[in-house]
């Protein structure tokens, strides 16, 4: 596996930072667009990212029909349209509901669910998830009160590997062996050990206690740790709640894992690729598209870690390598070894007005110098950081007056940061601020 996004201890709950939010949450959905540089935005959830072969083509159809042609992956395997025009909300809301991309329109926003991609394909995990992921998905579009749950509020559903487990979620269900869950709440250092059975019943109610107490305090929290309360004390009073509705549960410590995407190529029964930027052009993604619907059962599962997971039971290893060929024409990345998957990038100039520079090129550019570090290295066009791993990683951010401020951040170490002039030096900064 890669060591893509490696992930530091949580903080506790004293280092959380509690947050007021006087304002209502604009984060963008499929039905409510954003104003960007570049045209409208889009934003359709897609939890656990999966995808039929019918979605993934009527996303397709709408990238095409309504805006740049082109898919984008967010960092909770969400799906971006981009360039969109201002007023076809309607339309684009056409596209997705035949398809059953808007279950329901009140709670589309909610909908942020990761899963670990391979569950059920590579014969790790403790348990396939995907039945947690249609409960959990069901119930809370079946929830009245998930309605005022923030956009940005996410749930991860791991099957025991660790691997979304570490991205940092409000609720968090860890399969664990003897079929019982670990229930964790953003970076509480304790968890609830719940029954498999219940694991999705728990995480909705752990999301509507949470509700309850930032309506209490005020604060209308969107996520976990902007509670002004210590989360801890939302762990005790998630334990009531549970035992109230006739969930038993018990504290347990807390597992923390590592947020590592899947390597490109075959990996047991599934085809991997990673695109860069996580950006799929509209015949990269009518490839992938072919490719799914060449496999039982027809399906693309989207990863946090803008790749793309093709299941592929039973696929023989010549026909396997045949599509990954394919997919690697298309420009898709297939090859394990490739620094790419290490490589991210907001969305820069010129689709966004607050960033300072094409960051995207400029980080392709700086691409063969990735390999002197094994750590992830994600490319901001300002502070504001958007899209950025958890964890330890090479921070480069676009500097007001022009270059770069490259920094190593890693847990339990001072950073180091040094200027960057030009991408063509970035191995030469790298080696200023690697330890």
């Amino acid at each position: 596996m890669l060591a893509a996004m490696s992930t530091a201890p949580h903080p506790s709950s004293s280092q959380a930072t509690a947050v007021s939010r006087d304002g209502g949450d604009a984060c963008p959905g499929a039905l409510r667009l954003h104003a960007a540089d570049d045209g409208a935005l889009a934003r359709v959830r897609i939890p656990g990212g999966v995808l039929t072969v019918r979605q993934a083509t009527s996303l397709g159809d709408a990238a095409r029909r309504l805006g740049d042609g082109e898919l984008h992956l967010t960092s909770r395997g969400n799906v971006q349209l981009r360039g969109l025009r201002p007023a076809c909300g309607a339309e684009l809301a056409g596209l997705l509901e035949p398809a059953g991309l808007l279950p329901s329109p009140a709670h589309e926003r909610v909908r942020n669910v990761v899963a670990s991609p391979l569950s059920g394909l590579d014969g790790h995990g403790v348990r396939d998830v995907r039945p947690w992921l249609t409960a959990l998905d069901a119930a809370l579009c079946a929830s009245t009160a998930a309605v005022t749950l923030s956009g940005r509020f996410l749930f991860a559903l791991d099957d025991g590997r660790g691997d979304v487990a570490a991205l940092g979620a409000d609720v968090t269900v860890r399969a664990t062996a003897g079929g019982a869950a670990l229930l964790t709440l953003g970076g509480a250092r304790e968890a609830l050990r719940v029954s498999g059975e219940d694991a999705p019943r728990a995480a909705l109610l752990a999301a509507e206690v949470f509700l309850e107490i930032s309506r209490a305090s005020g604060s209308g929290a969107w996520r976990v740790d902007e509670l002004p309360v210590p989360v801890a004390e939302l762990t005790a009073a998630v334990e009531r709640a549970l035992t109230r509705a006739g969930v038993g549960c018990a504290p347990a410590a807390r597992d923390t894992g590592e947020a590592e995407g899947p390597a490109p190529g075959p990996v047991g029964s599934a085809l991997c690729v990673h695109a860069p930027f996580g950006r799929f052009t509209a015949g990269q993604w009518r490839e992938l598209t072919r490719a799914a619907a060449a496999f039982p059962p027809g399906e693309l599962r989207l990863t946090p870690w803008r790749g793309v997971v093709v299941p592929a039971p039973g696929a023989e290893p010549d026909r396997a390598a045949s599509v990954l060929a394919r997919l690697a024409a298309a420009g898709l990345v297939t090859d394990a070894g490739s620094p790419w998957p290490r490589v991210g990038a907001c969305t820069g100039r010129p689709g966004c007005a607050t960033s300072r520079a094409d960051v995207r090129a400029d980080a392709a550019r700086a691409l063969t110098a990735v390999g002197r570090t094994p750590l992830p290295v994600y490319w901001s066009g300002c502070e504001r950081r958007c899209g950025h791993p958890r964890g330890d990683h090479v921070d480069v951010v676009a500097a007001p007056g022009g270059g770069y401020r490259v920094t190593t951040a890693v847990q339990g170490r001072d950073p180091r940061g040094t200027l960057l002039d030009d991408p063509s030096g970035f191995a030469a900064a790298l080696a200023r601020t690697l330890p």
